[in-house]
């Protein structure tokens, strides 16, 4: 495996007080470490920890960073710790403009802050910019490094976001922060909510985090394609008008992919087993689907070295698999008005 790759230097020293840094994990370890060091060189920073039990918590305050223990009840979520923490933020700087939202497993790089602030003070409008994330470690396995890809947004105005954004302390306040109820989804969630209260999102050509998915196993995977399918149901169940993004045609596509189509294709299976083979004919021909769309998915990432986007045409249609699963869990949840729980891959 080649040598990391690594933020260049600290961030600026002189980031005023109308900037801070919210910084959140659990059990992030190394990861941490490498996340509050690159964060040093804001005064106003915090980290809000969920539970850790590996000193998390005890090497944020060894380096001067504000820390934050959220306790249970209420259930741990991203949103409720990235809450926490711009409140934290707000009591210690009452003038503050702007706010770094960062995972605990990711390094903000040295000219970030700065590129982004710059781009929020040209126009009043913008609630939020966010940049490249890149993965630290993509040759490590082939989820690795279609997380990479996954984060190469295109530039200019966005629909949502992710996790790590400079964000307009106004806009935030605006629409109440994220929503804490959410297992998954929240970053989509506040960004299509920013816009229905007229504020703008953009995707800026900067470098702006180093992240560490550390998938290396199918299991982890498997997980958080899960977690995907369930924000994809409840984004489509909470905004049901909106057409971009298309949730639900993700959820329909769902469906389609990993119920219908197998059902179908087990009813064929069965007539042309029990009552006449010519149905066995059929079966066939669904079952040529799957390879069939995976090839097509693939010759259409002509962007990525062959073997990436090889995999990515495979695992984007198994992966309606685990997504069918988080998309039940959503509904059961919902209709017995019991809350998931949080579907960790790490």
């Amino acid at each position: 495996m080649r040598a990391p790759k690594d933020a260049s230097s600290a961030i600026d020293p002189e980031i005023g007080p109308e900037i801070g840094v919210v910084a959140i994990g659990r059990n992030e370890g190394e990861r941490l470490r490498r996340c509050l060091a690159s964060i040093a060189g804001v005064a106003s920073r915090v980290y809000v920890d969920s539970g850790s039990t590996d000193g998390s918590v005890e090497m944020a305050r060894a380096g001067g960073t504000s820390v934050v223990e959220l306790a249970i009840p209420p259930k741990f979520t991203a949103a409720r710790a990235r809450n926490a923490g711009v409140r934290q933020l707000v009591e210690e700087r009452p003038d503050l403009e702007f706010v770094q939202l960062v995972d605990g497993d990711c390094e903000v790089q040295s000219a970030w802050i700065a590129a982004a602030t710059a781009a929020l003070r040209a126009d009043p409008g913008l609630a939020l910019v966010f940049g490249r994330r890149r993965e630290r470690f993509p040759e490590a396995s082939i989820y690795n490094a279609l997380c990479d890809d996954e984060w190469n947004r295109p530039v200019g105005p966005a629909l949502v976001c992710g996790g790590d954004i400079l964000c307009r302390a106004e806009a935030f306040r605006a629409v109440g922060g994220y929503d804490e109820t959410l297992i998954a989804g929240e970053d989509p969630d506040f960004g299509t909510r920013l816009r229905a209260a007229g504020w703008k999102l953009l995707r800026i050509d900067a470098e702006m985090t180093l992240h560490d998915a550390a998938i290396t196993s199918f299991g982890q995977w498997w997980r958080r394609a899960k977690r995907a399918g369930h924000a994809f149901a409840e984004l489509a169940h909470r905004h049901q008008g909106l057409r971009a993004p298309n949730w639900r045609g993700k959820c329909r596509s769902i469906l389609a992919w990993g119920f219908a189509l197998p059902l179908v294709t087990l009813a064929t299976l069965a007539l042309g087993t029990f009552l006449h083979p010519i149905f066995l004919l059929a079966t066939l021909g669904l079952l040529a689907l799957w390879p069939l769309n995976m090839v097509r998915l693939a010759r259409s990432r002509r962007d990525l070295p062959r073997r990436t986007a090889n995999a990515w045409g495979v695992l984007v249609m198994v992966a309606k698999f685990p997504e069918l699963l988080g998309l039940i869990q959503f509904h059961r949840g919902r209709l017995s008005g019991r809350r998931s729980e949080l579907i960790e891959y790490k």
